[in-house]
């Protein structure tokens, strides 16, 4: 009997043993194809997924055979959240997919929250029109200002009393889905307040304007004007120096703005002599507004203008953006005698190809 009970118990613990390396080698065949798994490279038929709030791991991997993954068993994908401390981690967001990612890359960037990033782009030298225009075309910006009239948007972003032109910092600004055009404005709003006060900061002593906001005027003047960048610290000085000796600025895209949208792209005699509160040809001093989204390389040339005793430029014509500087009306005057004649040159040119 004593040798019966002890066979009994060698058969069990062989049994157990046995279930314990069939345990064993089950755990480590799966473990074996999740590793496998983990590495593959996935083939997405879209460009993202989005993980909205609420979902979980499973919500999640009905969304990615919906993208066209179909790779790995669901076991496996549980298997390796676990593995990887994501199940029940995922965070919100859109998701990139493409061929290179693998489902370990996927888990990670749903745990940590790297997020697919957009972007806007606002251009030194917009106006205001041209920059919400941008804004309606940015997907998949939410679009939550395209009812608002001008007034209304700057009381939505907490400045009822300012006027949005040249409110905004050319910048390229980043976003995520969700995000909307409040959002990405309200940012470009600090950005500029932001620069300019750091512009101020740094004015010139003798600078001849009396606030931020007459720097942030001549900025966007100089950004209009500029066609070589190089250039925005000259331009800066004629308009310094003019506005000290009570000239008029008569700077054509202050004129240019003044007419609006009826601009055809030629510029007139009668639009020189019909008076706006933005002829500076008619009117002394700055224009009421800025006329457009200075960068900060106009903010900076604005507030500390090249010396010298240029009053006067003319762009050269031959399609580098340079400007001939002149002190007197006569130089001026011989300059724009030379841009005709290459002007016309241009144009002899161009007829004869």
């Amino acid at each position: 009997m004593g040798l019966g009970k002890r066979g009994c118990l060698l058969t069990v613990l062989m049994l157990l043993l046995t279930l314990a390396g069939i345990v064993v080698g089950i755990g480590g065949w799966f473990y074996y194809r999740q590793v496998q798994f983990a590495e593959v490279r996935l083939t997405p038929s879209q460009d993202s997924v989005v993980v909205a709030r609420g979902d979980g791991l499973n919500a999640v991997l009905g969304k990615l055979r919906q993208a066209g993954i179909g790779e790995g068993r669901d076991y496996q994908w549980q298997l390796l959240a676990r593995q990887l401390d994501a199940a029940g981690k995922l965070k919100v967001g859109e998701y990139a997919l493409d061929d290179a990612l693998t489902p370990r890359e996927l888990l990670l960037r749903m745990r940590q929250g790297k997020v697919l990033q957009h972007r806007v782009t606002i251009v030194e030298g917009w106006n205001i029109r041209q920059l919400r225009a941008a804004l309606r075309r940015a997907e998949p910006l939410l679009h939550e200002t395209d009812a608002l009239d001008d007034a209304e948007l700057m009381r939505r972003l907490g400045f009822p009393d300012q006027h949005p032109e040249g409110r905004f910092l050319p910048e390229t600004y980043v976003y995520q889905r969700g995000d909307s055009d409040l959002d990405v404005l309200g940012r470009a709003h600090a950005a500029m307040e932001k620069e300019l006060a750091a512009a101020w900061a740094a004015r010139s002593d003798d600078l001849p304007l009396a606030s931020p906001y007459e720097l942030l005027i001549l900025a966007s003047i100089v950004e209009k004007e500029t066609g070589l960048a190089a250039e925005r610290p000259q331009i800066a000085g004629v308009f310094a120096r003019r506005l000290k000796m009570g000239m008029r600025l008569q700077t054509d895209p202050t004129v240019i703005y003044g007419i609006g949208s009826a601009y055809d792209g030629n510029i007139r005699k009668v639009h020189l002599t019909t008076d706006t509160p933005y002829n500076t040809y008619t009117r002394g001093g700055l224009p009421p507004t800025p006329i457009a989204m200075p960068g900060k390389d106009a903010l900076a040339a604005a507030a500390r203008p090249a010396p010298g005793d240029a009053l006067y430029f003319v762009a050269v014509g031959d399609g580098s953006g340079a400007h001939v500087f002149s002190a007197t009306y006569a130089e001026h005057n011989a300059a724009v005698a030379r841009y005709l004649r290459q002007l016309r040159g241009n144009r002899a040119a161009e007829a004869q190809q």
